[in-house]
């Protein structure tokens, strides 16, 4: 990417002299700003918090349509759903573009578990997204229990062949952030279906990724290597059965029996929905980008159905203040992002090909929480220019510009040298409903969904004004 640079005329006065003058002092003259940005600022967020529809949208979204997995009638309708919206708020330019998705199926699925003589007893579960299944029929072996990647490789292959791995792994406590905790255990080589199915065991049983202390399953995604001569079945249990799980085999031997009907079908294709408002300036890109699928249960609310909304209320607002902006900005809202992520390789592949101009792409993807700031994944001149807009944003709770990590459906875009920022939330709470059917609409709070939405305006605002 060019380095720009701006440079600021320099008027020099001229000095007269007199013998019967005094010399005078030099007037300086002061550039005027041509916005006062505080009155921006508080333009957006009166319009957004006392006429904002991203709460009543997401209402429609989740309770209308509900789940928007992959490669679904409940995804499409969605995509309907979303230009619809989008048109109403007199967006013209609207189009679909598409991309690749698996098909697959989850199917019927069921976990028990018997402890020496005793009687078999259900445990809810979740299969991982893409797992393979058990062709219907029950797959039973002795369960194993791995708490370390120290245990796992201190074990030989005859302890674990045939044997059902259980990882009763949790999130880190002591991480404050709980994004950096759940990446930290998300990335742990424990709860790889293929470093496992390497051990010879024929499955692999997980402590869901939660920071709820609750028996609510929550789905992961399962990523076969290609040589992976055997693809095991993945689950995942909740918190409590967990624990419970892991105490018992403490003290006795305990086996599991497994029954998955889930399967692959190829591949189709989803498309992702592009709408924009045209630069006036020039055709330079701002892009804002959230998912539009979600995951075959629960309503797709926090991840991501309060990233779209935000997304579309951005655009609402700049059309409902008249906001002539320079350059174009763009909303991508990518399609299969759960199980796969072919939505974000498209759009990125698109912006390569066609050699667009890309100013700025901002990321949501975070349950709609209270806003806190900006993730800042760029070049550090660039971060020096929005560390100077602090004191703008302020006054609405923003404050942390210190993480430098962006979200995964605008990270692709990363390659193409384009400044990248995703909304940072209070996310103690995500992680409590995250990829699970607790993920609903009721869990999001109407003010801080709005609150999102005025911050990422004001940054759109200043970036489409200053870069």
């Amino acid at each position: 990417m060019k380095k720009i640079f701006i440079i600021l005329p320099l008027f020099l006065s001229g000095f007269l002299f007199s013998q019967k003058k005094p010399q005078k002092k030099p007037v300086k003259k002061t550039t005027v700003a041509k916005f006062n940005y505080h009155d921006e600022f508080r333009r957006i967020s009166d319009e957004v918090m006392t006429n904002g529809t991203a709460y009543e949208n997401l209402g429609e979204l989740t309770k209308g349509i509900g789940s928007r997995f992959s490669a679904t009638p409940g995804y499409m309708k969605a995509v309907e759903w979303t230009e619809k919206k989008l048109k109403s708020i007199g967006i013209d330019m609207i189009w679909r573009m598409e991309a690749k998705a698996p098909v697959w199926i989850r199917g019927k699925e069921s976990l028990q578990i018997k402890a020496a003589n005793g009687d078999w007893t259900n445990i809810r579960m979740l299969s991982f997204g893409n797992s393979e299944g058990t062709g219907g029929k029950d797959l039973t072996g002795e369960i194993v229990l791995i708490s370390s990647t120290s245990e796992l490789n201190a074990m030989s292959i005859k302890q674990l062949k045939d044997k059902i791995v259980f990882v009763n792994l949790p999130m880190d406590p002591k991480i404050i952030n709980t994004n950096d905790s759940y990446l930290i255990t998300a990335k742990s080589k424990l709860i790889s279906a293929s470093v496992i199915a390497k051990t010879g065991a024929k499955a692999l049983i997980i402590r869901s990724l939660t920071t709820a202390m609750d028996d609510t399953p929550h789905a992961k995604m399962v990523y076969y290597e290609p040589d992976d001569k055997i693809r095991i079945p993945a689950l995942s249990i909740g918190v409590k059965s967990a624990d419970e799980l892991e105490k018992l085999l403490k003290s006795q031997k305990v086996t599991a029996k497994l029954n998955m009907t889930a399967q692959s079908k190829g591949d189709t294709t989803n498309p992702n929905i592009i709408a924009e408002i045209q630069g006036k300036k020039d055709s330079k890109v701002i892009v804002l980008g959230a998912q539009l699928d979600s995951w075959d249960f629960g309503e797709g609310a926090i991840d991501d159905g309060t990233g779209v909304a935000q997304c579309i209320e951005v655009l609402r607002t700049f059309k409902a203040l008249g906001i002539e902006n320079n350059h174009t900005i763009r909303v991508v809202l990518y399609a299969n992002s759960e199980n796969g992520g072919q939505g974000r390789e498209m759009y990125a592949a698109y912006v390569k090909k066609k050699e667009e101009k890309h100013v700025f792409a901002l990321g949501t993807d975070a349950g709609g929480y209270s806003p806190r700031g900006f993730s800042l994944d760029m070049p550090p001149q660039r971060r020096r220019q929005i560390f100077e807009w602090k004191n703008y944003f302020l006054p609405y709770g923003i404050y942390d510009f210190d993480q430098t990590e962006a979200i995964q459906d605008i990270s692709p875009l990363k390659k193409l040298d384009i400044p990248l920022a995703e909304l940072v939330v209070d996310t103690q709470r995500y992680f409590d409903y995250h990829h699970s059917e607790q993920d609903t609409f009721d869990k999001v709070n109407k003010r801080e969904l709005l609150l999102g939405a005025v911050a990422m305006t004001q940054l759109i605002f200043m970036i489409d004004k200053n870069w």
